[in-house]
C-alpha cells in the first residue's frame, strides 16, 4: 500500500487537483467521479488498488479543489469538461490507462475514449449509465428542463441541489446507513453551498441531455472496440437502474456486469468488495 499524495497540474491555465497514488510503471488508472462529489469519494477504494495500479482521480472542473471559473469565463458542459480532463491526462502523462467512471465521470470517460480509442485500457463503470433504459423516472424534472429550458422549470431543479437531497442520495438504497459517511455528505454540502456552483450545476443538469444524444455512439465504440469491461452496479440506484449495466452486455458480450446491495455511491459501502471485482477481473 502507497501513500496518497495530494497535487495540482497546470492544464493549459486550468487548475486540476488531483489524488494520486501507486507506483509509476504498475498499470495507470484514471478515477472520474461524480456529481456533487469530488475525487474524495475514491478515498478508500485508492489505497485498496495503489500496489496494483498507478492511480490518478481528479476533481472535474468545477467541482472539488479544482478551478471553478465564473459562468462567464467557462463553459460548463460535458464537451468542455472532457477536453479539460483529456489535456489533464495529457499534462500528467497517462498516455494508456484504464478509466473508472462514475456517474458524471462516464460521460466525461466514455467521450475519452470515443476521441481516442488506443488509449483505453479498459473499462470500470460504477453506475456510470450509456443506455436509455438505465434512466429511472427520477429523471422526468430534468427531461421537462431539456424540453423546455424555461426559467420555470430550471427553478424546479433547485430541490437536487438541496443538503437533503444530497444526503438521500448516500443513504438511498443502503441497508446498513451508519456505513455511510457523514463526512463525504458534508463536504459534498460545503462545495455546492459556494457561491454561483447553484447556477453551474444548473448548467450541467441542462447539458446532460448531450450525453443522452451521444448514447448510440458510444455504443457503437463499445460494439466496435470490445473494450476489457467491468460494470460493477449499486443495484438499489434511483437515477441509474440495473438495466443501464446489463445492458453492456449486449454491446461487449465479454463484459462482466456484478450488481452490489447498495446505492448510488457504492464505495461508501462495498470499496472492498468493489476492489476485489477490479483486481479479479484486471489480473485475467
Amino acid at each position: 500500500m502507497s501513500a496518497t499524495h495530494y497535487r495540482h497540474a497546470d492544464v493549459d491555465g486550468f487548475k486540476i487537483f488531483y489524488r494520486e497514488a501507486g507506483q509509476a510503471g504498475k498499470p495507470k488508472l484514471l478515477l472520474l467521479h461524480g456529481y456533487p462529489t469530488s475525487g474524495h469519494m475514491f478515498r478508500e477504494l485508492m489505497p485498496l488498488l495503489s500496489d496494483a495500479f498507478h492511480i490518478v482521480a481528479p476533481d472535474l472542473p468545477g467541482f472539488g479543489q479544482s478551478d471553478m471559473p465564473a459562468r462567464e469565463q467557462f463553459e460548463y458542459s460535458f464537451d468542455h469538461v472532457a477536453k479539460v480532463i483529456d489535456r489533464f491526462t495529457e499534462v500528467i502523462g497517462f498516455d494508456r490507462f484504464i478509466v473508472y467512471v462514475f456517474d458524471y465521470g462516464a460521460p466525461t470517460g466514455f467521450r475519452l475514449a470515443l476521441k481516442h480509442p488506443e488509449r483505453i485500457a479498459g473499462i470500470i463503470s460504477q453506475n456510470g449509465n450509456a443506455y436509455e433504459e438505465g434512466l429511472s423516472d427520477g429523471w422526468d424534472p430534468i427531461r421537462a428542463y431539456w424540453q423546455n429550458p424555461s426559467l420555470e422549470n430550471r427553478e424546479a431543479l433547485r430541490g437536487f441541489l438541496t443538503p437533503q437531497t444530497t444526503r438521500w442520495q448516500y443513504v438511498h438504497g443502503v441497508a446498513d446507513e451508519t456505513l455511510v459517511s457523514p463526512d463525504s455528505i458534508a463536504l459534498d454540502n460545503y462545495y455546492l453551498a459556494r457561491e454561483g456552483a447553484d447556477e453551474i450545476q444548473l448548467d450541467l443538469l441542462r447539458d446532460y441531455q448531450s450525453n443522452v444524444a451521444l448514447y448510440p455512439a458510444f455504443q457503437a465504440y463499445f460494439r466496435e472496440q470490445q473494450p476489457r469491461f467491468l460494470a460493477v452496479w449499486g443495484k438499489n440506484d434511483p437515477f441509474f437502474l440495473p438495466p443501464g449495466a446489463e445492458a453492456f452486455k449486449r454491446d461487449i458480450p465479454q463484459a462482466s456486469v456484478q450488481f452490489f446491495d447498495t446505492g448510488h455511491f457504492a464505495l461508501e459501502t462495498h470499496a472492498g468488495e468493489i476492489a476485489k471485482a477490479i483486481r479479479d477481473f484486471f489480473a485475467k
